[in-house]
């Protein structure tokens, strides 16, 4: 064949086999993109959402037992505080020593002045003691102060209480407003005759407000930061209070709702925001003194729950936010409440739960 002929022959197999080169690449790269394609899909139909994913636990909030309770340090720790903690203090903290015999605890009373949330915020602000128990949250001028020194201060709630009303058993009234009680512990309502009752004179116990937590909400919250009137006999305990309201048929007196509701020689009483709408602190029907230390009150722990009792309030534990071993003392009391054993002998206290 001549080389005239052969050329053309050449440029055919040429062009047909770029052509075959062109077409098998372009088979391969639509194939290979179909597989990457069908693999991504794969990918995103098999893999997890943000939201299902496992979320972290919040600090202790899974742990059931004191046992289990991480980052417990070994020591022996000073707390103090609030005396409406009493009941926590006798219930919880014997099973926590006995759980964690590593965590040595000591309640330490002040001073100068008697036990409360103010004395005892102020002795963990100077250093005396590693983490105090409230009955009310921080105050602005406690907060300076520890700023004052360089310190930052957390509250943290670990249950719920309230304040309750105790009158004399023998007083005939179906319960107060909080406006009726402003007005009795001001002084402008002076006779139970003056709220629906008998023709007899109120008198009306306290402590002091330099005595804790429970005085200093009540002022706050029910009295609106007035004074106490000048009708107000001012006792140094509640059990020194429940004593001479037992044998003052006028008398009335508040403490934390545990203190009060399961007493057998008085009588707890309905509050309500609006008259003629009370709630009772104490599981219904009341139970008389008669029928008492047989049977007694318990705490209305769905009205203090849900916040239809008109005085509910939280205890907290209050830490030194230091990095320092105190706080982990601090944090590690709380933690401990706050398990499931925790919040059940915090219920067995007469309190009630947070969680």
């Amino acid at each position: 064949m001549s080389q005239k002929n052969e050329t053309p022959i050449l440029l055919l197999s040429l062009l047909i086999t770029v052509g075959l080169i062109a077409g098998g690449f372009w088979w391969f790269t639509r194939k290979s993109s179909l597989n990457l394609n069908q693999i991504n899909s794969s990918n995103r139909e098999n893999s997890p959402s943000l939201a299902d994913l496992p979320q972290a636990s919040s600090g202790e909030a899974g742990d059931k037992t004191f046992a289990s309770v991480q980052n417990i340090p070994t020591g022996l720790f000073n707390y103090g505080g609030s005396t409406s903690w009493a009941p926590i203090r006798l219930t919880v903290d014997p099973a926590i020593q006995a759980a964690r015999p590593e965590f040595r605890l000591r309640y330490v009373e002040p001073s100068a002045g008697n036990p409360g949330s103010g004395t005892g915020i102020q002795a963990l602000i100077e250093g005396q003691l590693a983490f105090a128990q409230s009955s009310r949250p921080i105050l602005d001028q406690e907060l300076r102060r520890a700023q004052q020194r360089g310190l930052t201060l957390k509250a943290i709630p670990v249950a719920i209480d309230g304040l309750a009303v105790a009158v004399n058993p023998n007083l005939n009234i179906p319960g107060l407003t909080i406006t009726q009680l402003r007005s009795i512990y001001t002084g402008k309502t002076t006779n139970w005759s003056q709220l629906g009752g008998p023709n007899l004179p109120i008198k009306a116990y306290s402590r002091l407000i330099t005595d804790g937590g429970t005085v200093e909400l009540f002022v706050q919250n029910i009295l609106g930061g007035q004074a106490f009137g000048p009708n107000v006999e001012y006792v140094s305990t509640t059990t020194q209070a429940l004593q001479k309201l037992a044998g003052s048929p006028g008398g009335i007196y508040y403490a934390s709702a545990p203190e009060v509701v399961p007493q057998c020689s008085i009588k707890p009483l309905p509050l309500g925001r609006t008259q003629g709408q009370y709630i009772a602190p104490y599981q219904e029907p009341l139970i008389l003194p008669s029928e008492c230390p047989g049977n007694r009150n318990k705490l209305n722990i769905e009205a203090f729950q849900s916040g239809k009792y008109p005085i509910t309030r939280n205890l907290f534990v209050v830490v030194k936010q230091t990095g320092q071993t105190e706080q982990r003392a601090g944090d590690a009391y709380a933690n401990l409440l706050l398990t499931e054993q925790g919040q059940e002998l915090i219920a067995q206290s007469g309190f009630v739960r947070i969680r």
